[in-house]
């Protein structure tokens, strides 16, 4: 795999009961740990493997760009959050 410039990935980490989630919006992938640690470990390892198979498939480009994803020159720049915020809903009781 040929290795491009690296980025500044957006992550969020959720705490969803004991799990921690990894997730980012920038590749729609998210992964989860034990411990928030651990979750930021996995997560690295699934971008990794996320950017080897879409590399050994030639579907860099076509992915990235489905992605909203934009190349500058040599390299790939993520889509950028411009803001997370809390929102108000209505949520049904149970």
């Amino acid at each position: 795999m040929k290795k491009i410039t690296p980025v500044q990935l957006p992550v969020s980490i959720l705490k969803e009961g004991k799990k921690f989630i990894a997730y980012s919006p920038a590749l729609d992938l998210s992964t989860s740990g034990k411990t928030y640690n651990e979750a930021k470990k996995r997560f690295t390892e699934i971008v990794d493997i996320f950017f080897e198979e879409i590399d050994k498939k030639k579907v860099v480009e076509e992915s990235l760009k489905d992605l909203g994803w934009t190349k500058a020159q040599a390299s790939w720049q993520p889509p950028v959050i411009i803001s997370q915020e809390l929102e108000a809903v209505n949520v049904p009781a149970i």
